[in-house]
């Protein structure tokens, strides 16, 4: 839709659960979050239309919340696919898949530097001592 909330279009199919949208740099393509009937979810990219929508992660875990690189050359992500989720980078295409955290903790949500040196996500991990007061 427009910024105003005007000219609202329909891009992906009701079939399915659709979510975790981000803009490529460019503005030519849109990233996304299909999720399939057994819950399980996977990337994909289309064209700002809707069109040329294409699966880039396949695999029985779930894949969620992809964040374009600000050069557009990679997709970071979360995925469950090796039993816990962890962050992953790819490339725009689908291919290169590499897991990039490795912790007890689930990460998820991957957000690039606008340098694109750094990816700040979510993560679970208790760091240093927690302390609780007495008050």
């Amino acid at each position: 839709m427009d910024a105003d909330g005007t000219d609202v279009q329909q891009l992906t199919d009701l079939d399915f659960n659709d979510a975790y949208v981000a803009w490529s740099p460019d503005g030519t393509e849109i990233a996304f979050t299909r999720f399939l009937e057994d819950s399980t979810g996977e990337i994909y990219v289309m064209n700002v239309d809707g069109s040329g929508q294409t699966n880039l992660t396949n695999n029985p875990a779930s894949d969620a919340w992809p964040s374009w690189s600000p050069d557009g050359t990679k997709i970071a992500f979360g995925s469950e696919r090796e039993g816990n989720r962890d962050i992953y980078v790819m490339d725009a295409d689908g291919s290169d898949q590499v897991r990039l955290t490795e912790d007890p903790a689930r990460d998820s949500a991957p957000a690039w530097s606008p340098d694109g040196s750094s990816i700040a996500f979510r993560s679970f991990r208790v760091v240093g001592e927690t302390r609780r007061s007495s008050r």
